[in-house]
Order: structure tokens, then sequence, then C-alpha cells
């Protein structure tokens, strides 16, 4: 034959060529080795196609990250100008009506052109007429359902047309615009303003990186693309025992040891080649789900997903080097002879101290950054990148040695226990790579849980909201009496308390003078709710004490004639303050936080004791108590907020405020972690199926000798179970490791939420437990007499 031909160094060619020539065979084998060479082939492929699809998804992340700041920024209409602008046939009138339906966000947007130039938003073809609009198509079909009832009450428009792609962030965006007639009279930048375009340039400097966000960015990403790395690696080495005994073959027909090595690598090769096919036929399903897809209210278009060319090339390029490196690393200790494989005996102890390095590795590049904090700069990238990636790396080099040194002391037990533990102790390699993947995924989750939480105070500010007391807040509009707003709103499905409360100022003669106060206007017990109050009834007035203005309180509290303020409290408008006459004999109340966590001070006045022309001189607030057990009270409330005044919309409670950076870092995180959950769970069940097929006919032996399905069953459950508990374990204690290493550099104090870590580790072994359930039936199949067939 002319197989000893392509030995490397040998007469007919250089080196290089002899590396060409046993590559090609390797991949010749591998696609004319009859129906075992081509699932042998589809299984590697298919578990580095999966692997590729998710490198050319994550790839494309920047690019969509890109695109859906540009579209953001395109149709920018907030301005920052508070002085109104003179209509022009080139302006628009535009509010932001924005809202928030069953907690999804619904951008809005009423327009009215000032004149035929007016600036159109981007995806609109043309301006909506008066009492029409146009809809995303996320918000056409919530409207056309069942679901969206309520939400049409909200939106008295007429649906005339869809707004396109480019007027639109994402895919399952609810967004709308609609025309009306009236806005020009009800100009109040910056929520009611006057544009000549859109997309106008923030007038302000942009705000400083924070190096703590940008550490978690790089985190975010090494930890999501180990474990993809991890299953690529994996995958390659599919089908290792029956390679063997080809290139034990191959051995007997004069090849020598290098050249069978190289051939298979070429099988892996051929693999990998195939998986870029599939990678990129999954990529291209995967693009147009996604834009089908809202992962934790986060969705794109398709055409968002377009990988830079360059990381394209990269993973293209990557992938089939990997496979070879790896088939070769994997065969440097094994010792392929004429007879058979070296591998089919006892392997050789594993070494411990160089897979040692990789961690220690990992924590001498994130040493020099331990307490920097956020006052010494940003973390550098390649070290921080670096270091996680060696600590994650750690647990796949670790884990065989683990399972070895384990299985070895594993002996007595059930018959199930019993071929477990001797099938781990002659593969625990194939056992712990199948783990890796899970093992590097929950590490990695249990560090940067670690992470957000330690400085998740940091991002998380209290709003001084006292949600027990109330739960919504909606703003009285100008020109509309108070208690009109409140009987209303009080009358709403899903409201149990409502609390009208209207405030202002009082002084001498102007807010422009030296001593002034604040004024409070409601009813007795709306008054109880922001002090202790002796007693009450219609007419009284009350002097505060307790509150850190009392000393202007007590200038203000004589029998005298105050001024109140007009609302707007602009010392250049033509309103005239109003006169009010102090009573003689007024009471004294200690005040109390109110429902938003102040201690108001000044006057609490009920509104008979108001002068005529008082009423205008306040701005009302009526805060809203919801009844838990009505799911859509906030709805109810808002449609109520609508009908009252289409410019109004209620704001909803909570007692703490996320930073909004913090918040897309997080679920970026979330919507990544799902993915490649999804790719562990998938990867898992083709690794499981194809070491099953592998042992077809050893299964058919033992149950052709007897031996009972449900024995084993049950050793393939220890086979997994075992591997599995010690790579969590393992996981757990990198994950810990690092993630105490992390907070020291964030300058934050090292706490462990144990929740969080068992949640993760629980998690990883739900996939694993998954996995192991959905191979039963196929293992029940394999154990069939057919098993013992020979072709």
């Amino acid at each position: 034959m002319s197989v000893q031909g392509g030995r490397s160094g040998g007469p007919e060619g250089p080196r290089s060529w002899g590396w060409s020539r046993d590559l090609a065979m390797g991949v010749r084998f591998a696609f004319t080795g009859g129906r075992e060479g081509w699932i042998r082939t589809l299984l590697t492929a298919v578990g580095v196609g999966l692997g590729v699809a998710l490198l050319l998804l994550t790839t494309a992340l920047p690019n969509a990250l890109s695109v859906r700041h540009e579209r953001e920024q395109a149709r920018r209409d907030y301005t920052y100008d508070y002085t109104p602008k003179p209509a022009a046939d080139d302006t628009l009138v535009i509010a932001d009506l924005d809202t928030t339906y069953r907690g999804d966000d619904v951008r809005g947007r009423l327009m009215q052109p000032d004149g035929p130039r007016a600036p159109l938003p981007p995806g609109l073809g043309a301006f909506p007429a008066t009492g029409d609009m146009v809809v995303s198509p996320a918000l056409k079909r919530l409207l056309a359902s069942d679901d969206g009832a309520l939400l049409r009450e909200r939106l008295p428009y007429r649906i005339t047309g869809t707004i396109g792609e480019s007027g639109l962030v994402g895919s399952h965006e609810l967004a709308y615009y609609a025309g009306v007639d009236d806005l020009d009279a009800r100009i109040d930048p910056p929520n009611v303003a006057r544009i000549s375009a859109f997309g106008e340039p923030h007038p302000f400097a942009a705000e400083a990186a924070d190096p703590v966000l940008l550490l978690l960015v790089l985190v975010v990403f090494a930890v999501l693309l180990m474990p993809v790395a991890v299953f690529v690696a994996t995958a390659v080495r599919f089908g290792g025992e029956r390679r063997d005994r080809r290139l034990a073959a191959l051995r007997l027909i004069g090849s020598d040891g290098r050249m069978v090595r190289r051939i298979a690598a070429g099988e892996a090769l051929a693999g990998a080649l195939l998986g870029l096919v599939l990678g990129t036929f999954f990529f291209l399903i995967g693009r147009q789900i996604a834009g089908t897809a809202d992962v934790f209210r986060v969705s794109v278009f398709p055409s968002y997903l377009n990988p830079s060319p360059a990381l394209a090339v990269l993973v293209a390029v990557a992938v089939p080097v990997a496979a070879v490196l790896v088939t070769l690393f994997a065969l440097r200790g094994v010792v392929i002879e004429p007879l058979g494989v070296v591998r089919t005996a006892r392997p050789a102890r594993r070494r411990l101290w160089w897979r040692l390095l990789m961690p220690a590795g990992g924590l001498a590049q994130l040493y020099p950054m331990l307490g920097q904090g956020r006052g010494n700069g940003e973390f550098n990238q390649y070290l921080v990148t670096g270091g996680v990636l060696l600590l994650l790396v750690g647990v796949t080099a670790l884990l065989p040695w683990v399972v070895e040194a384990v299985v070895a002391r594993l002996h007595s037990g059930g018959v199930a226990w019993q071929l477990a533990v001797r099938r781990l102790q002659l593969s625990s390699g194939s056992a712990a790579r199948m783990v890796n993947g899970i093992a590097v995924a929950v590490a990695g989750a249990i560090a940067l849980q670690m992470l957000f939480t330690g400085v998740d105070a940091d991002y998380t500010k209290a709003t001084g909201q006292d949600v027990t007391r109330a739960q919504m807040e909606m703003p009285v509009p100008d020109g509309i009496p108070m208690a009109q707003v409140a009987a209303k709103l009080r009358a709403t499905r899903g409201v149990r308390k409502t609390v009208a409360l209207s405030e202002g100022n009082v002084g001498e003669r102007r807010m422009s003078a030296e001593v002034n106060a604040q004024v409070t206007v409601g009813d007795c017990a709306a008054l109880r709710e922001v002090a202790t109050l002796p007693s009450c009834r219609e007419g009284d007035v009350f002097a505060l004490r307790g509150s850190d203005y009392d000393d202007s309180t007590r200038k203000l509290a004589g029998p005298r004639t105050l001024y109140l303020d007009p609302a707007d409290g602009d010392e250049d408008t033509e309103s005239t303050p109003v006169a009010w006459p102090v009573p003689r004999g007024l009471k004294q109340a200690t005040t109390r936080p109110d429902m938003t966590g102040v201690k108001r001070g000044g006057f609490l006045v009920t509104p008979s004791a108001l002068p005529a022309r008082g009423a205008a001189t306040v701005r009302g607030h009526v805060f809203l108590g919801l009844d838990p057990s009505v799911p859509d009270a906030q709805e109810y409330v808002r449609n109520t907020a609508a009908r009252i005044d289409p410019l109004g919309d209620p704001m909803t409670w909570s007692a703490t405020v996320e930073s909004g950076r913090f918040t897309s870092i997080r679920t970026g995180l979330f919507v990544g972690a799902a993915c490649v959950l999804a790719l562990i769970g998938v990867s898992l069940l083709v690794s499981q199926l194809e070491q099953l097929r592998e042992r077809r006919k050893l299964l058919s032996a033992l149950v052709a000798f007897g031996t009972r399905r449900r024995t084993l069953s049950m050793s393939v459950l220890w086979q997994t179970a075992i591997p599995i508990a010690l790579g969590l374990g393992l996981a757990a204690l990198v994950g810990l490791t690092l993630g105490t290493v992390l907070l020291r550099m964030t300058g934050t104090s090292v706490s462990v939420d144990w929740v969080s870590v068992l949640s993760m580790t629980g998690i990883g072994a739900g996939v694993v437990l998954l996995v192991t359930l959905l191979s039963l039936p196929p293992l029940i199949r394999l154990m069939r007499p057919e098993g013992l067939r020979t072709e």
C-alpha cells in the first residue's frame, strides 16, 4: 500500500507534504468509513456545529448592541432646552407618553406637525392623521389579542399602519406614534416640546466609564465563552474507542505512530469542517429564531446579528486548528501498536502538579489588581481575561485527576454500582470530559453571582418610597380640580386607598424672600399621613414642628399676611402671589415621614382654609394604595389616568432603583446564560448518545447473559452522577475562589450567598439529570439483541 509513503520526512516529499497527505487521508476515512464512520463524523459535526453557532451568535452581539444604540439615537426626540422653540414649517410638537403594560414598556409619542417640512420619525412614511396611530408589529399583535384589551382602552386611536424596522430597536418592542391636534397649546419641555430634527446629539458629555462595570463585562464574556470552547474541544474527540481500533489496523499495515496520529487528527478535522458548515446553518436558524424571541424582555431583529468579519474568520480558522491540536494532544500518551491500543489497559495515573499551574497562574494574573476598586483607574483587561480563563481552564485540567483519584477508591456496592465504578476506572477521562463544560459553566456562574451580589448595593439606591403605604402616584394635571381627580381614581377598580395632597410655598412676598415655608393641603385623613395631629376638622391650619425647617415656620406663624407663590415657581412669571392671612391660634402638629420618606415642614392646611385663588398656587398629587388581590390594578389606574388626561401617566413606586447600565449587563448575562445552558443540554445529550452507541454491543451482551435492564440503566445513572457530583464540587470551590478574588479586586467586602451557590449547582445538576433521563429511551433500545449484530 501507499500508506507508508505518507510518512513525514520520508523520501517522497518534505514534512509539510506528509502532514497534508496524512490529514487528507484522515478526512477521507471519516467520509468513506461506512455507516459507522458517517455516524461518528456526524456526531462530531453536530457537537462542533452547536458550539460554532453559539460562537457566531456571540461574535454578533457587539454589532447587535451597536445597531440597537444607533437606532435608539436616530429616533431620539428628547430636548434639554427648556425654552420653547418657535413654530416653523420644519418643526414638530411631540409628547412623550411612555407607559407600562403588565411589566412591558410601551414607547408612546403624540405628534402634531407645524408645517410640511416637519421632521418625520425613523420607520414612518407619513405622519398619522389626527386620531390615527402607527404601531410596531408587536404592539399591533398585542392589541388584536385578548391580552391587549386593557391596553386598547388606554390607546383610543385607529391603527393605520406599522412602524418600519428602522424605527424600532427590537422585534418585540411595543411602540406607537399617534396624531393629535392640540399639543401646541400644552408645550412644557421636556415632556411636550417642539423639535426640528430627530437624533440630535446629546448636549452633555458622556458619563465616565465605571471600572467595575467594565470588569463585569469582561468577566461575563469570559464566563460565557469558556464553556462553549470546552464543548467544542470535547466534541472533536467523539468516537475515540472505535478510532483506536482503526489506528491499530493502520499500524498493522506499516504506518508509524506519528502518521496514525495525524490521520486521527485528519478525522477530527473532517468533523470540525463539517461542524463549521452545520454551525453556519444552525447560526442562520438561530438568527431567525432570535428575531421572534423575547428573552428577559430583550429582543433584536435578525439583521442585527451579523458577526464581525474578523471574528467570524477567527472562528472559522480556530475551530479546525483546535480540532487537530486537541486530537494530537489527546493521543500524546497513547501507544498505538499493530495488535491494539494501550488505552484498553489500565491507564497510567495522572500527574497533579502541572494541573495546579493553571489556576495558580490565573490567581497570579489577578493578584496585582486586588484592592484596586474604582479609585485606581480601569482594570487591565488582558490580565483580567487571562486570569479568569486560566482559573476556569483549571477546572477542566483538575477534574480528570479528581475523578480518577476518587473512583480508584470506590469498590463495594451493588451490581449497578460496580458496573458504573469499573467503567469509570477504565475511562475516567471520557466521564470527566462529559461534565467539563457544565463544571466550567457552574464555576463561572457562582463567581459572577458573588460579584453581582457584592456590588449590587453600589448600583441599587433606596428611593425612600414606602411601598407598604402607597404603590402608585398620580400628579394632578393643571386645570383639573384635585377633588375630581381623586374621586375618579378612588372609584377605579383595584384601588383601596387614595391620599390627595397638594404642595406649595408661602413667604413674606415671593419665593425670593429669605424666609419661606412649605404648605401642604389636604383633608384630615390625608394630613395624618404626613403628621401626628392632636385633632382635625375642616378649616384647621397646623404649624409643623420636628422638621429641619422649624425656624422658618416659627417666624411665619404669627398673625400676619403671607403670600402663596404661583405653582410654577418662576420668578419671571406674570402670575402674582395670593395673599393668605395666617389665622390666630394655629394648632401645632408633629411631622412624621410621609409616603416618600420625607419629613415635611411648614404648614398643614385643610382645603377650606385656603384662599379662593389658592388652589392655583399648589401642585397636587394623589397617592394610591392598591388591592393586591386584583391582578391588573395598575392597568386600571393607568386607564383612568389616561381618561383624566391623555398626557397623564401615574408613576409606579418601588423601594429601590437600579443603575440602567448595571441592569443591562445583568440582563445580558441572563440572556447569554440561557443560550449557554441550552447548548450545554444539547451537547451533553449528543455526548451521552455517542457513548451509549459505542457501548451498544457490550450492553446487548450483558443483557444476553441475563443482566437486568434496570441494573444497566442504574449503572448508566451512576456513571453520570459520580462525575457530575465531583465536577460540581470542584466547580463550587473554583467559583468561590474566583468570586472572592473578584470582590477583593473591586474593594468590596467578601460575602457568600450560599442560596445562590446552591442554586447554581442545582441548575447544573438539573441539566445533567434532564439529559440523563432523555437518554434512557435510546439506552433501552440499544440493549436489544440486535445490538450484537456485526456487519
